[in-house]
């Protein structure tokens, strides 16, 4: 046999022998993430989705100043090297400002990744209004493979919190990182079953996408619906949403991808920051109560692992300010952002493929020249 002969069955063996073990390991995942290397907010075509219906659309009111301030030189210049593709201002219930790159539009639909994670937490809020849940029950009453061990300790509200003590590594670099087996594999109900607590439950602010994948498995169990059915009735009709969204699913007929992978348009998610800033009511109906939007826009004595106060996270979305203005935010990995500034009666919706330099303890660098930007030009207007 000639080398080249030895050299092809050499090969051959070892392709074969690694994807069977690819295979039997459970990491076939790994082949979707090969082929498309990065989350990318158009990832909508290469997962099964459920659609979040808009059966009761009303559009936003537009100002009379409408796209006639402008946006400073230098926030531009940091919107345009971090590849936006939307800018839009809501100020006083009126369409103030928006802006649009890369040939989208206003009912272009991008992924928000993990400002998910807030609408989630909204669905929570209604739930408990609606009875169907309490905050404060174990997850155990709904999930069974948490009802033993240092599992049963885990409460709705710890992974509100971002507390839960799971052993999750939130890696987004890693082939092997649960994370990246969460956003490509294909089964999140057992990967996320087969999670153990490890640390107190409660005690310390640990942001793990996993919290929030569990939150939609217990609303599912709790409503008796789909994530993206009950998102639907109770939350983006209500809203008056113009066009219908998509959550991506691990598989068909599958299980939403709660802690991300939420595709709407900037003037849809703009809707998610005016229930906020309206503490729950839209139009006249308390679609989430005011106690919950409070208690979900409040920090709750955690301390992160360092043992410094976490005063920047409530349930499922972030906390800061800007030259004493509170904000409250949802935020995505690439830079997406629901912005609410209450004082300002202020929404600032930004979505793109890039986010800036993290400053500590937990905010980003872009956010902040956006912030800074569109105040200057719309603070007491």
């Amino acid at each position: 046999m000639s080398f080249w002969s030895r050299f092809f069955l050499g090969f051959l063996f070892i392709f074969i022998s690694l994807n069977l073990a690819i295979w039997l390991t459970g990491y076939s995942y790994i082949y979707k993430t090969l082929l498309y290397t990065f989350p990318d907010i158009d990832d909508i075509g290469i997962f099964e989705t459920r659609i979040v219906n808009a059966k009761n659309p009303i559009d936003w009111p537009i100002g009379n100043d409408y796209n006639k301030k402008t946006i400073p030189a230098d926030t531009r210049k940091v919107l345009e090297e971090n590849e936006s593709v939307s800018l839009l201002v809501i100020k006083n219930d009126s369409v103030r400002y928006e802006e649009f790159w890369d040939h989208n539009e206003p009912n272009s639909l991008s992924n928000s990744f993990s400002v998910a994670k807030s609408i989630v937490g909204i669905l929570i809020g209604i739930a408990s209004d609606e009875g169907k849940l309490s905050v404060n029950d174990a997850v155990g009453k709904y999930l069974p493979e948490f009802n033993t061990g240092d599992n049963a300790k885990l409460t709705i509200r710890h992974l509100l919190m971002m507390s839960s003590g799971l052993n999750w590594d939130e890696s987004y670099s890693s082939l092997f990182s649960p994370t990246t087996e969460a956003y490509y594999g294909t089964n999140l109900h057992k990967q996320m079953t087969r999670l153990k607590v490890i640390s107190e439950p409660g005690k310390t602010f640990d942001y793990m996408s996993c919290n929030t994948e569990i939150l939609g498995m217990v609303l599912e169990k709790a409503t008796g619906m789909k994530v993206s059915e009950y998102a639907s009735e109770k939350l983006w009709n209500k809203i008056n949403a113009m066009h219908s969204s998509y959550w991506s699913l691990d598989e068909i007929d599958g299980m939403e991808k709660a802690y991300c992978c939420f595709y709407a348009d900037a003037r849809d998610f703009a809707r998610i920051g005016q229930l906020i800033l309206d503490s729950g009511m839209w139009k006249g109906q308390q679609i989430v109560s005011k106690n919950y939007i409070r208690e979900m826009t409040s920090t709750h004595g955690l301390t992160d692992k360092t043992g410094a106060p976490v005063e920047y996270y409530g349930y499922q979305c972030w906390l800061t300010n800007y030259q004493d203005h509170p904000i409250v935010y949802a935020r995505g990995i690439y830079g997406q952002y629901i912005i609410v500034i209450p004082d300002q009666r202020m929404i600032i919706v930004r979505l793109g493929k890039k986010q800036g330099q993290k400053i500590p303890p937990n905010r980003y660098s872009d956010m902040m020249v956006y912030v800074e930007g569109v105040m200057s030009a719309f603070a007491n207007q």
